[in-house]
């Protein structure tokens, strides 16, 4: 909750996720591993996030900072000056995932999220309440669905 000074600024109203978009376990496992390789900060240093936008057929825009929300405003700006809509594709974060996370996530108009790590409890029932799809744990040998498994397709 960094730079807030109340609960009450934490609690903001977060949009519904409204896509439509399905990825498959494949590109879910796909994106994820595609990260690290295009963290070139984080290659020669080992002390940074990234924050990556993933999309089917497009690779990977990164964005990488010390702190992980930094790191996703960075990608949100990213977006915005390449025109690319957050709801066609997957934010990917090397970080856990936070309330804040989730909150700037759903403000992009994101539906998916995935993390390499676990999300907060308080993440997991924000997302569930807005409708976006949450999946943690993301790791070379698989990931945990937390909210909203409507749009993980089990095909390859």
């Amino acid at each position: 909750m960094c730079g807030l000074e109340s609960l009450a600024e934490a609690n903001r109203a977060i949009p519904m996720a409204s896509c439509d978009l399905r990825v498959s376990r494949h590109e879910i496992e796909e994106a994820v591993a595609a990260l690290p390789k295009r963290q070139q900060l984080n290659m020669q240093t080992r002390a940074v996030h990234a924050a990556a936008f993933w999309e089917p057929d497009r690779g990977l825009v990164l964005r990488e900072d010390v702190g992980r929300h930094n790191a996703l405003d960075k990608l949100a700006g990213a977006l915005l000056r390449k025109g690319r809509s957050a709801a066609e594709g997957i934010i990917v974060l090397s970080s856990r995932i936070s309330i804040e996370l989730v909150q700037k996530t759903s403000m992009m108009g994101a539906a998916i999220i995935v993390g390499v790590s676990a999300p907060t409890a308080l993440a997991v029932r924000t997302a569930g309440a807005t409708g976006l799809t949450l999946i943690g744990i993301a790791r070379d040998d698989g990931f945990q669905v937390f909210t909203h498994p409507e749009r993980i397709t089990r095909y390859w």
